[in-house]
C-alpha cells in the first residue's frame, strides 16, 4: 500500500512539511545552484544518498494477497461513504478511495521525519541561492502505465492545471507558483513568488504527475469513471460506483526498486469496500470481507470484538504505538451565520458539552480532552504568552481579545453529572451577556429570533455523544437537533457552507505550513470546498500563517505556532472533541509485518505483507 504522499497530507490536512533549509550534506554546487538528492526544512537528511531503502521496511517482504479495507482517511473530494468519479482532484463529485496511489510525484517523504523528501520521479533538483528557482531533474526511467514516458513536459502540465483547473485546495496552495516549464525532456524548471511559503516547493514536489497526451481533448474538471493514466504502483482495477473499488499492483512498475519504494506496496490488490453504516461495516469485517480495520469508536473498542473468530486467534486485536500528531477534532461553528458571530455565544455552546460524563459513559474513559489546535506537540500553547510569543502578538493587540495575553482558553471541566449546574449557569451568563433572552423556555437571540441549532451529520455515529450535549441546549433553552443526509448532500452542503454546526477531524502536524491557509485562512474560508468550514476571517491569524509559512527553523516555528493556538482558542472557532495517542486496530490473521515502525506512525497497514501460510493456518488461503 502506498504510504500517504505529500499532496495527501496537505489535502488531508496533516501536515504539508517544508524545505526552505538545504540539507548540509550529499550537496553538489552546480554554478549557483546547488543540487541535492534530498530536501529538508530544518536541517540534515536523516538518510544518506546511497540509502537503499527506508530503515522501517523489510525490503525482502514478498507481494501478493488481498487487502480489504475501507477509506478512513480522505482528500481531495473524497467521500467516506460513496463515490462516482474517479477523478479525486477537482471539486466535482465524490472520488474513490486509492486514486493517489495510482500517480507518481517528483518526490516523497520518510516516516522516519517530519520535513523531507526524497527522490522519485526526480533523482536530484537543484535548487537557485534565491531559493525561488528549482529544476527538478528527472529520471529518464520513469513510464506511465501504458509504457509512454514520463517527461517534464507532463508535471509542468500537471502542476499548470491543478493551479488552473483544480480542486480549490490546489488552487490556493499553488497560488505563488510563477511559473512550471519543461526546459528538457527530463528537467522541470519550477519558478516561485519572493512571497512564496517555506512550503511552496514541498508541496510542488508532491503534486500527482498526469499525462498530457491522455487528457488531451478531455475536461480535467468534469467528473468520470475513465481510469486516468498514471505511473504509480498501482493502477484502477475492478469497481462498482458507490460499492467498491480495487486498485492493483502494477508488476512491472517502472519505479519499484527505487530506495523509497523498497519493501513497499506489497499488496497485489488493495479493495476498499463501501459502507454507509458502521454496523454494517464492522459486520462486514467480523465476517471476513474486510481483512483489516482501524477502529475509531471506542465503543465497539471496548465490547464488540468478542466475536467467534477472534477467540478463536483468527482474528487479533491491537494498540499500536503512533508516534505522530493527533488529530484535531470537534464540532465547528459557521461563523457566516448571524447567530455564531458573537463569541460568547459560541463559549456558552461549548460549556453544554460535558465531555467529562461522555467519555465515562459513552467511551469507556479511553480518551483524554482535545484543548489545542497542536494538541500533544511543542507547538500547544501553555501557561502565559513567553517573550517571544508576546513579540508576535503585540502588534495585533488592539485587535485581539484580552484573554489571548492570558492563560490559553482551556474548557473547563465538569463534574462529571451530564448536566454540570455551574458550568450552564457560566453559558447562561455568556448569553444574556451577548443579549439573548430567555422567553419561558425559549432563548430568543439578540434579533428576536429563536435559537436554533442544526448540527449536521453523515451518519448516526455521534448520535451518542451529541444527544446530552443537545439536552444540555435544550435546558438553555436553545433548540438543537442533528439532520443525518446521505453522503452526496453531505458533501454538497459542506463545499457550500450550508450548515450551523459539524464535526471535522483534521490531521495533525508537526511542521505545519502551507496547509494552515487552506485551514483557517480569510481566503480559503469565501473558496468553496476549501477546510476551513468555520469560516476565520481575522487579519491577525492571517499575519501568523504567513509568518509560519515562512519560518526557517523549528524553534522560531514553535514560538509562532504557540501565539497563533492562542488566538485560534480565544475565538471558540470550535467545541474540541477528544484523542488518543495509539492506533486501534484489528486484522485478520494473515499479515505479516516488519519488526520496526515508521517513528511518526504504527506503519500499518502500508508496510505489511501478505503472508500465505498464516492464511492456509485460518482457512483463508
Amino acid at each position: 500500500m502506498k504510504r500517504p504522499s505529500r499532496r495527501d497530507v496537505v489535502l488531508g490536512t496533516a501536515a504539508a512539511t517544508a524545505l526552505s533549509a538545504m540539507p548540509r550534506h550529499a550537496l553538489a554546487q552546480a554554478g549557483e545552484e546547488i543540487e541535492t538528492y534530498g530536501l529538508s526544512s530544518f536541517g540534515e537528511l536523516l538518510y544518506p544518498q546511497d540509502f537503499k531503502h527506508f530503515s522501517y521496511v523489510n525490503p525482502a517482504a514478498p507481494k501478493g494477497g488481498t487487502l480489504a479495507i475501507q477509506l478512513k482517511q480522505g482528500s481531495g473530494n473524497q467521500n467516506f461513504d460513496t463515490f462516482n468519479t474517479l477523478n479525486i482532484f477537482v471539486l466535482k463529485g465524490d472520488g474513490a478511495a486509492g486514486i493517489g496511489a495510482t500517480f507518481d510525484s517528483l518526490m516523497t517523504g520518510s516516516g522516519d521525519e517530519p520535513d523531507s523528501v526524497y527522490g522519485l520521479v526526480a533523482r536530484g533538483v537543484r535548487v537557485s541561492k534565491d531559493k525561488l528557482t528549482y529544476r527538478f531533474l528527472l529520471r529518464p526511467e520513469a513510464r506511465f502505465h501504458d509504457g509512454s514516458k514520463l517527461t517534464a513536459r507532463d508535471a509542468a502540465f500537471s502542476i499548470n492545471i491543478l493551479k488552473e483547473k483544480g480542486h480549490p485546495i490546489y488552487r490556493a496552495i499553488l497560488s505563488e507558483v510563477i511559473s512550471v516549464e519543461p526546459e528538457a525532456d527530463d528537467v522541470l524548471r519550477v519558478r516561485l513568488s519572493e512571497k512564496r511559503s517555506r512550503d511552496l516547493h514541498l508541496v510542488v514536489a508532491g503534486m500527482p504527475i498526469f499525462s498530457e497526451k491522455f487528457w488531451q481533448g478531455r475536461d480535467f474538471e468534469a467528473a468520470t469513471l475513465d481510469p486516468i493514466l498514471g505511473s504509480g504502483a498501482y493502477k484502477v482495477g475492478h469497481f462498482e460506483p458507490g460499492r467498491f473499488i480495487e486498485i492493483e499492483r502494477v508488476p512491472d512498475y517502472w519505479a519499484k526498486d527505487l530506495p523509497v519504494n523498497v519493501g513497499q506496496n506489497n499488496f497485489d490488490r488493495i479493495r476498499y469496500e463501501y459502507f454507509r453504516d458502521r454496523t454494517v461495516a464492522f459486520e462486514a469485517f467480523k465476517n471476513g470481507t474486510l481483512n483489516y480495520n482501524e477502529e475509531y469508536t471506542s465503543r465497539i473498542w471496548a465490547t464488540g470484538y468478542d466475536f467467534p473468530a477472534l477467540r478463536e486467534g483468527r482474528v487479533k486485536k491491537e494498540t499500536l504505538e503512533d508516534g505522530g500528531p493527533v488529530s484535531i477534532q470537534g464540532w465547528y461553528f459557521n461563523t457566516r451565520r448571524e447567530m455564531f458571530k458573537d463569541p460568547r455565544i459560541r463559549e456558552a455552546i461549548g460549556l453544554a458539552f460535558d465531555f467529562e460524563w461522555t467519555n465515562a459513559n459513552i467511551m469507556f474513559g479511553l480518551y483524554k480532552r482535545l484543548t489545542s489546535y497542536f494538541e500533544n506537540t511543542d507547538m500547544q500553547a501553555k501557561g502565559l504568552p513567553s517573550p517571544e510569543e508576546l513579540a508576535l502578538l503585540e502588534p495585533f493587540r488592539d485587535k485581539l481579545p484580552p484573554s489571548v495575553f492570558k492563560e490559553p482558553y482551556t474548557p473547563p471541566a465538569s463534574d462529571g453529572s451530564g448536566q454540570d449546574r455551574k458550568l450552564l449557569r457560566r453559558a447562561d451568563e455568556l448569553l444574556r451577556e451577548a443579549g439573548c433572552k430567555r422567553e419561558g423556555n425559549v432563548l430568543k437571540l439578540p434579533n428576536g429570533q429563536p435559537f436554533t441549532i442544526e448540527f449536521l451529520e453523515n451518519s448516526a455515529a455521534f448520535q451518542p455523544h451529541t444527544q446530552p450535549f443537545q439536552a444540555n441546549l435544550k435546558r438553555l433553552g436553545i433548540e438543537a437537533q442533528s439532520r443525518i443526509v446521505d453522503a452526496a448532500q453531505y458533501q454538497r452542503r459542506m463545499d457550500s457552507y450550508d450548515f450551523d454546526m459539524a464535526s471535522r477531524a483534521l490531521s495533525g502536524a508537526l511542521t505545519p505550513g502551507d496547509e494552515l491557509r487552506v485551514i483557517y485562512g480569510s481566503e480559503a474560508g469565501k473558496a468553496p470546498g476549501s477546510r476551513n468550514i468555520a469560516g476565520i476571517a481575522d487579519p491577525p491569524v492571517d499575519a501568523l500563517i504567513e509568518r509560519i509559512a515562512r519560518i526557517d527553523n523549528r524553534k522560531d516555528l514553535n514560538i509562532a505556532c504557540r501565539a497563533l493556538d492562542r488566538v485560534l482558542r480565544s475565538g471558540q472557532y470550535w467545541i474540541p472533541m477528544w484523542f488518543k495517542n495509539a492506533d486501534w486496530v484489528a486484522y485478520w490473521d494473515i499479515f505479516a509485518r516488519p519488526d520496526k515502525h515508521p517513528r511518526l506512525g504504527s506503519g500499518a497497514p502500508g508496510t505489511w505483507w501478505y503472508d500465505a501460510e498464516k492464511a492456509k493456518r485460518i482457512g483463508k488461503g
